[in-house]
């Protein structure tokens, strides 16, 4: 808890009850405060987790629009998750803290918070993780990893590789370690490894 009835929340995972997890804790702050003034949600080294679970915890604060949309192969197979309506907890401010660690369900998250005017993205921008991947067990016991999608937020820009850009920049560094940093290295996203999924952005 912060002071004066707002809230601070730091989500490491999306995980089987995260959204429910949430949920509570938000109800047990309202009943000390009476209200929730504002919310603070870190999701800083958070790498994703269940897309059913950022999808839930997006809804939980918005009346309507889109959360996320999936687009296969095939332009044509294109799903559209929109929020249900059912979000009670739409009449506060949100802030939401990111890094360059933050990957696909946060960002999932971030971008359907951010599109829908709905929180203020804070931060680095994200690691760009936004690719539906499906896994093929082959005769011999081995896998294949077949991407079959990418996530979208709602206005249409694609998460892969390209990431959530914060709507304001704040890069999460100590000023003294900075100063004495011999090499100054940023760490990698996405679009960093070699032979990535390539955003729309950089095919054109």
């Amino acid at each position: 808890d912060l002071e004066n009835g707002y809230a601070y929340v730091k989500i490491t995972s999306f995980i089987e009850n995260t959204a429910r997890d949430l949920s509570k804790v938000l109800d047990e702050h309202e009943a000390k405060y009476k209200k929730i003034e504002g919310l603070l949600i870190d999701l800083r080294k958070n790498p994703g987790g269940l897309l059913d679970q950022a999808i839930k915890t997006s809804d939980m604060f918005l009346k309507e629009g889109v959360i996320v949309s999936t687009i296969g192969r095939n332009i044509k197979e294109k799903e559209v998750t929109s929020a249900t309506k059912k979000g009670k907890r739409t009449n506060f401010p949100i802030v939401i803290l990111v890094d360059q660690y933050s990957a696909s369900a946060s960002e999932i998250v971030s971008g359907a918070l951010q599109d829908n005017k709905r929180a203020l993205i804070v931060g680095e921008k994200t690691f760009g993780k936004g690719s539906v991947q499906s896994i093929v067990k082959l005769p011999d016991g081995s896998g294949l990893k077949l991407t079959i999608a990418r996530y979208y937020t709602p206005s249409g820009v694609s998460i892969q590789a390209e990431g959530i850009k914060p709507d304001i920049e704040i890069d999460d560094l100590d000023p003294e370690i900075f100063a004495k940093a011999i090499v100054k290295t940023k760490g990698t996203r996405e679009k960093d490894i070699q032979n990535h999924l390539k955003s729309d952005k950089e095919k054109k």
